[in-house]
Parts: structure tokens; sequence; C-alpha cells
């Protein structure tokens, strides 16, 4: 018993990142910031427990002002003046305690900033073990020859071309890493079969073609890349997309979250493998 209380407590490499122990633990302050603002609760949640030397906390699911992001009002934000503010209170009561953090606000159609991103990471740890592609957005349902086309271009630009600007940034860091790991989401609206699904299905489609093309020039390295369809899953976006649906009949983002994590450090999983999470 002595032996496993000491293993647990003992310092730990997770594909080089220095952990004080094996004490892993999610945030669970995910409906504590009013209006997307992090409050002081969630500063001296996160500041108790670098004070109590936990190893690692898998952050919060942040989100952004966008109509299709989510379903839950008092989950915390990111692209705000006030919301990096209270964010920045956040990691400054990480660090006083003796733990780090390190948060970027950006813009995913603002490329530029995408390519400085690579650069900075580069200088605050060397290299980068986990890249999850996540942000997407509906657009319209309508025929294609009714699409509007600045509606168009912002839904390619979120969905497609901001996730080949994060390979295309990311790529080198992510070779350095021991065991890189990169996780994009997809739909299986992707499949050419749902109408009117316009510039949404396409973005995922061609996100799919993508993942699978950097898959197979990849093979050869330590890097692993997957595709993660997470199913009916109650959020704004698909809310938009099936405004008669009930939220409480499927499943709720937590779930998807749970299998993602369980994905990335299942070293059975195949390179390239698309993963549904139906349950």
């Amino acid at each position: 018993m002595n032996d496993q209380k000491n293993h647990l407590f003992s310092e730990f490499d997770m594909s080089g990142l220095r952990l004080r122990n094996r004490v892993v633990m999610a945030p669970m302050t995910r409906n504590q910031s009013p209006g997307g603002i992090p409050t002081d609760e969630v500063v001296n949640y996160y500041s108790r427990r670098a004070k109590a030397e936990v190893g690692l906390i898998i952050t919060e699911g942040i989100e952004v002002s966008h109509k299709a992001s989510s379903a839950y009002p008092n989950v915390p934000r990111l692209d705000s003046s006030e919301a990096r503010a209270g964010w920045e209170k956040v990691v400054n009561g990480i660090k006083k305690n003796g733990g780090s953090s390190t948060i970027v606000a950006m813009d995913l159609l603002d490329y530029p900033a995408i390519d400085r991103l690579g650069a900075s990471i580069f200088e605050r740890w060397g290299k980068l073990d986990i890249l999850i592609g996540n942000a997407a957005i509906l657009g319209q349902l309508a025929p294609i020859h009714h699409y509007d086309p600045n509606i168009w271009e912002e839904v390619i630009g979120v969905n497609l071309t901001a996730n080949y600007r994060l390979l295309r940034s990311l790529d080198p860091l992510l070779r350095l890493s021991k065991n890189g790991r990169i996780i994009f989401l997809s739909s299986d609206i992707s499949d050419g079969l749902h109408p009117y699904w316009g510039a949404y299905a396409i973005s995922k489609s061609a996100l799919e073609t993508m993942v699978f093309t950097y898959a197979k020039e990849t093979e050869r390295l330590a890097l692993r890349i997957n595709i993660v369809d997470p199913g009916p899953t109650a959020t704004n976006l698909r809310a938009g997309a099936f405004p008669g649906e009930d939220p409480e009949k499927i499943k709720r983002p937590e779930t998807a979250a749970k299998f993602i994590y369980e994905v990335i450090f299942d070293k059975k999983i195949n390179h390239g493998a698309i993963l549904k999470c139906f349950n």
C-alpha cells in the first residue's frame, strides 16, 4: 500500500511534460462564469489546487462569443477583453501558488496570428504534445445555389482553412514531441448525403481528406493523428440545425470530451483512423 501511495505522489514525465505527481483532475468550473467571464471563484479554485500540488488539471471547455458555440450561458469564453482579464487572474493565481499556465487568445480567421502561434509555443516550451482541432461553425442550411458567399467563406475559413494553418504552424513542434497527438473533430454530415448542409458538410469532408493525406505523409513518424466524430451532442451548433430536438435526449459535451481524452492516451488506436463516439 505504501509503495502504491509513494508511486501516486512521485514525479511523472508525461511525454516530456514534467508533473509533480500522478494526480489528474478536471477543472469542474465549467458553469461558473456568468456572461463567459471567469469569476473570483474560478481563480480561487485553480489557485487552491495549484497550492495543493495537483499534478495536472485538464483545462476548461472554453467558448467563443458565437451563437453556435454552446447551449450553456455560464461557460467561460476567451474572445473579449473582460474574459481575457478574468483568465489572466486565473493564470496569476496558479503561478503564485507554484503552478504553471499560459493562455493565448486569437481569432482563427487571423491566419498570420496562427503562424505566430507556432513561434510563441516553441519559445515557451520548445515542442507541442497535443493538438485538438475543435472549432467549427454551422453557417446556413440552404441549397448550394442560394448560399450566401460571405457565410460560405467564413465557414470554410474556420472549419477547414484554419485547421490547415494550425497544422502548417504547429507541425514542426509536434514532430519534436516523443508522442505527438493530433485530433480533429468531424461529423457524419461529411458523407455527402445530407442536402442543404452546404459549406458545413463540404468543409468537414475536405477536413477529413486533409487529415487522411497528412496521416499518410507522417505514417513513419512518432506522430499519431485521428479524426473523432462525436455524434449527436448538445451544443448550440446542433440546436441551430435541429431546433425542435430535445437536448436532454442526446449526449452532453462532457461525454465527448471524455472520449477524446481516452483517444489521446490509448496507444492501441491506429494512426489515421476515424473514431466515433455515439454512446
